[in-house]
């Protein structure tokens, strides 16, 4: 039988012990990263106001309008769910906020659309904006560069107050990011950072 030198054994164990630590930071180890890295499968929607059940839901596709406010319970309001708009694709992230108006203030005879994407029905009226930034980031979707504020900002890890205002003077520099990479351009901002940040940030 072959016996190895002391020097060998020494040599053997750290082949075995290399081995083994590919083995576990190629397979075992993942490390932690702020949620972007892989797209949001849901798509989240708030729906508030005038509706039986308020508050945040999922769904598997893109919801319409429709769906949303069923969701939640639908109008508390007996009448049909007539809008013409009521077939809208919405985008994960959108807030519908529904509100009734007096017939005294605003009577409505008709269905109509109005600007700055409400709809109206009988009084009934569906305003379609954004959710609370700490709330789209609660669910992992990432916030719009080109809307965000410097307190928006300030929410993720890693940008403090005095970032936040140089990725805001950025954009109003630039006029808009035109996409994420534009980060690296932003003061304070190196590559190890842009990697960390890219993934909590869309441009639209």
């Amino acid at each position: 039988m072959k016996h190895f030198s002391l020097s060998q054994q020494w040599v053997l164990l750290g082949i075995v012990l290399l081995i083994l630590g590919s083995l576990y930071f190629g397979f075992l180890y993942h490390a932690p990263s702020p949620f972007p890295e892989e797209s949001v499968k849901e798509v989240v929607v708030e729906v508030s106001g005038e509706v039986r059940s308020p508050g945040v839901y999922l769904f598997e596709n893109s919801p319409t309008l429709r769906e949303a406010v069923d969701r939640a319970g639908g109008l508390k309001e007996t009448a049909g769910f007539d809008i013409p708009s009521a077939s809208q694709i919405l985008k994960s992230g959108t807030l519908l906020i529904v509100t009734k108006e007096s017939p005294q203030i605003a009577p409505l005879r008709r269905l109509s659309k109005e600007k700055h994407g409400e709809m109206k029905q009988q009084g009934i009226k569906i305003k379609i904006s954004r959710m609370a930034a700490n709330k789209l980031l609660a669910f992992s979707v990432p916030l719009d560069l080109n809307r965000a504020s410097a307190e928006d900002l300030c929410l993720i890890p890693g940008i403090g107050e005095s970032l936040a205002q140089e990725m805001i003077a950025y954009r109003d520099r630039r006029k808009g990011f035109r996409s994420v990479e534009d980060l690296r351009n932003v003061k304070g901002i190196g590559e190890k950072k842009y990697r960390n940040l890219k993934g909590f940030f869309t441009t639209r």
